[in-house]
């Protein structure tokens, strides 16, 4: 493209917010589109037991592959294909009793109106989108969904705007509906983002990161405290577990109890653990959510807690564990 001069005073938000104000009012529209058909095609979803398949070609192309990563992130198991690739073989992937939505703003992309015999022969559930309802791909729907705005935001009517804008609502309608017809809870979620951050909140368990075995500071109740700073040395979790031979926990010593024994002025080789020890010590189940701990530690001002069941203990876990898993 030729370099060209800016216009003199050219205002690039007032432009930018005219896009934002053509594109809302073609939302606005979207409403009236949310009808029994919108209803018809959640339902022939909702009870598909094959694959739900998007397709598009162009910036529609764009579009469908995040309705079906939408999809396949929120309980509906989707995947997208390019309509061209599949009139050359990767249409093997579509099997009777799977839903196809396939989008064009025009409803004649060519590459998917080819594919529709083909479709048909395979008893494949076909839902368009489409701004035109009369389209070659609006009748030969079994539904059809209108997603028809009243103008492009390109001042020349040409870049796919605020079409493109609509037909991604309307795939972000039809999955959180889908979502909350199935009842689909934030760990279900999680079990599809197992490397976000929101996947390792809601997966990970005290169990799966917790200290356990030689890996746990713990003494007995007559040892005495230098035995026992030597124990949170050697352990480097900034506390250790007074305990019984059975692992039965008694009491808790950390770094901010030994702060408190300084001032007392005590002798270190002849006081007992047992004399300047926490009794009891912060708890938690294995079982239970790191995030769960962690808003424990934090509750409590604390950096560690003891994993047991009821008094016998199993592990413990400090906040740097929480840190490192990616918790925090």
């Amino acid at each position: 493209m030729p370099y060209s001069e800016l216009e003199p005073g050219f205002d690039f938000q007032q432009a930018g917010k005219e896009v934002l104000r053509i594109e809302r009012e073609g939302l606005e529209q979207l409403d009236n589109y949310i009808n029994d058909d919108f209803s018809r095609a959640c339902e022939k979803i909702f009870y598909c037991h094959g694959k739900i398949v998007v397709m598009g070609i162009g910036k529609s192309g764009h579009i469908g592959k995040k309705i079906a990563a939408t999809f396949a992130s929120t309980g509906s198991p989707a995947f997208f294909v390019h309509p061209a690739e599949a009139s050359h073989g990767d249409l093997g992937m579509v099997s009777p009793g799977d839903v196809v939505i396939a989008i064009s703003n025009s409803g004649e992309s060519a590459e998917i109106l080819a594919l529709i015999p083909v479709l048909k022969r395979l008893r494949v559930a076909l839902i368009c989108i489409t701004s035109r309802p009369e389209s070659s791909m609006g009748t030969a729907a079994d539904i059809h969904l209108c997603v028809k705005v009243p103008q492009e935001a390109c001042p020349l009517g040409l870049a796919p705007t605020s079409s493109t804008t609509a037909a991604l609502v309307m795939g972000d309608a039809l999955a959180v509906a889908l979502l909350r017809a199935r009842g689909f809870t934030a760990e279900d979620f999680a079990l599809s983002h197992p490397g976000g951050a929101l996947g390792r909140k809601l997966l990970l368990r005290v169990d799966d990161i917790m200290h356990t075995g030689d890996e746990i500071p713990h003494v007995s109740r007559d040892a005495c405290l230098r035995d026992a700073l030597l124990e949170i040395t050697r352990k480097h979790l900034g506390m250790t577990v007074i305990c019984d031979d059975l692992m039965q926990i008694e009491g808790i010593f950390t770094d901010g109890d030994l702060r408190r024994v300084l001032d007392m002025g005590v002798d270190f080789q002849q006081i007992r653990i047992d004399e300047v020890m926490t009794p009891g010590g912060v708890r938690v189940r294995p079982a239970i959510l790191a995030v769960d701990a962690l808003n424990i530690m934090q509750n409590k001002n604390i950096t560690a807690v003891l994993v047991a069941d009821g008094d016998l203990l199993l592990g413990v876990i400090h906040m740097h564990d929480l840190l490192r898993a990616g918790v925090v």
